[in-house]
């Protein structure tokens, strides 16, 4: 599986020959100069390449062209040091396929009041420039991120950091493969969608591997695959079922190993699976999933692809944080007036990266899909600010709709309760947010993150040329309906 270190982002500095042999060779150390600062930074995430500043339409266009075809290439961040004309951007622009982000920024943080002269001011033109190639990425309706403010400011280098995960997010989708164990949940609407739209706009390949398959590579499980495995379990969560028991877990140990081979063999990142097609299974996968989403996969309850691949595009997007990341649904409500609550969990397969202590692996009945009582990972979630969301098909565009939340430590012991479980409150309110969800068509399945934010989402959903939906704590429902009529005219116009 590859990693977000993988990735570089293309440092594209702009300027023209007007100037002079002596200014562009300052223009050029100065942009190495930024370059090497947000390389050094900590909370860039991925490598930052300077390239030779370009000075003409062709070598635009050869920079874009060689972008494009650069796997290791994320996105260009462009920087105009000095006035670079904006018509010759324009065939160069209009084929860039990768993230564009416009770093609107300047070499020297003041105005040197002695010392400024026209010389200075023909090198620093950045406020000149900018606006200039602000105005190109405008008229040709581009996609882009701009940033603008002083490069050696840690809150400026978060904000590009910020962005490169959402690139990263997007190189990951281009190339994002799902592994579906049968088909949907009978009935079930909104884990449905067009698998050919979402591939042609996202890049994902969706399809469906016989469980049957599952089954012959779980029965050949070795017993050192297993015992490696058994040991992990051991050194990350407690044990807190009869040792007699310990089959149970094994066999949930053997649908992980099968399940992750099966996966890395096919060049899967996600899979997603239903407790109504696990024909020749003992039971559902609850800690095999868990622990394969704890190790970077994405997963998807009820035969849910979208979700599934959302959540390892998340996963991907905050590589590093510790938050956590994971599959999630909203599943009852505390109405108590004026503190309302979600109780956000699933039959077995929340993510122990949202815990708040050590997960503890328990074995309970699970009430449906008629098999063996499964083993899982039972835990309460941390609290701390987050997001959930999710994609849904409108039928001719994707939505991609994001909720801020708040978590809690939970109310309630819930003793009797064997699953791990989260408990936030919804923006702005829960009733409103419900409401506004609802609206939305907001899908029962998220993905619930303290680390990737709305903001990156946007970026994400930008790039990919795809609606996006906030739900926030200002959300008025009525200017959100306004605002929905306009977004689904905006979009059949496109």
């Amino acid at each position: 599986m590859s990693s977000i270190k993988d990735y570089e982002f293309w440092f594209v500095t702009g300027s023209q020959f007007l100037y002079g042999e002596e200014t562009l060779k300052q223009v050029a150390k100065d942009s190495t100069a930024i370059a090497e600062a947000l390389n050094n930074s900590p909370v860039i995430p991925c490598k930052v390449v300077f390239k030779p500043v370009v000075k003409t339409a062709d070598e635009i266009t050869s920079i874009v062209k060689e972008a494009n075809y650069d796997d290791k290439c994320a996105g260009i961040i462009t920087f105009m040091h000095t006035f670079s004309p904006s018509k010759m951007w324009i065939n160069g622009l209009a084929l860039l396929q990768k993230p564009y982000c416009h770093f609107h920024t300047q070499f020297n943080r003041q105005i040197p009041d002695k010392e400024i002269d026209m010389d200075f001011m023909n090198l620093n033109q950045s406020a000149h420039g900018d606006r200039e190639h602000g105005f190109i990425g405008a008229r040709m309706r581009m996609g882009r991120k701009i940033i603008a403010g002083y490069w050696q400011d840690e809150d400026i280098q978060e904000k590009i950091g910020s962005w490169m995960r959402a690139a990263v997010g997007a190189a990951e989708s281009k190339k994002l493969k799902v592994m579906r164990f049968g088909d949907n949940m009978r009935e079930v609407a909104v884990t449905e969608g067009d698998k050919i739209e979402v591939q042609k706009k996202l890049g994902w390949q969706v399809n469906t591997w016989p469980v049957g398959q599952l089954v012959d590579y779980i029965s050949k499980v070795t017993d050192d695959e297993l015992k490696a495995l058994m040991d992990e379990y051991r050194s990350e969560y407690t044990f807190n079922f009869d040792e007699k028991d310990i089959e149970t877990l094994e066999y949930q140990a053997k649908c992980e190993i099968a399940i992750k081979k099966m996966m890395d063999e096919e060049g899967c990142q996600a899979f997603s699976n239903t407790f109504q097609d696990l024909w020749g299974m003992k039971q559902l996968p609850g800690i095999a999933s868990q622990h394969l989403m704890a190790k970077g996969y994405g997963y998807g309850g009820e035969g849910d692809w979208k979700v599934s691949a959302l959540t390892y595009l998340l996963k991907k997007m905050s590589e590093g944080k510790t938050g956590g990341t994971s599959f999630m649904e909203d599943y009852t409500y505390d109405l108590t007036k004026g503190n309302e609550l979600s109780l956000g969990a699933h039959m077995l397969e929340v993510c122990p990266s949202l815990a708040a202590d050590k997960p503890k692996i328990e074995i309970h009945p699970l009430g449906i899909g008629g098999k063996e009582p499964p083993a899982r990972l039972v835990f309460e979630g941390h609290e701390g600010k987050g997001i959930v969301t999710c994609l849904i098909d409108m039928g001719g565009r994707l939505r991609l709709i994001c909720q801020d939340i708040e978590c809690v430590k939970p109310i309630y012991e819930m003793p009797n309760l064997p699953v791990a479980r989260v408990m936030w409150k919804a923006m702005p309110d829960l009733l409103t947010g419900a409401e506004a969800w609802i609206l939305c068509g907001g899908a029962h399945h998220t993905v619930l993150s303290y680390d990737v934010t709305a903001e990156q989402l946007m970026d994400f959903a930008r790039i990919m040329d795809i609606e996006f939906v906030h739900i926030t704590k200002d959300t008025n429902l009525e200017e959100l309906e306004k605002e929905l009529f306009m977004l689904d005219v905006a979009w059949k116009l496109k």
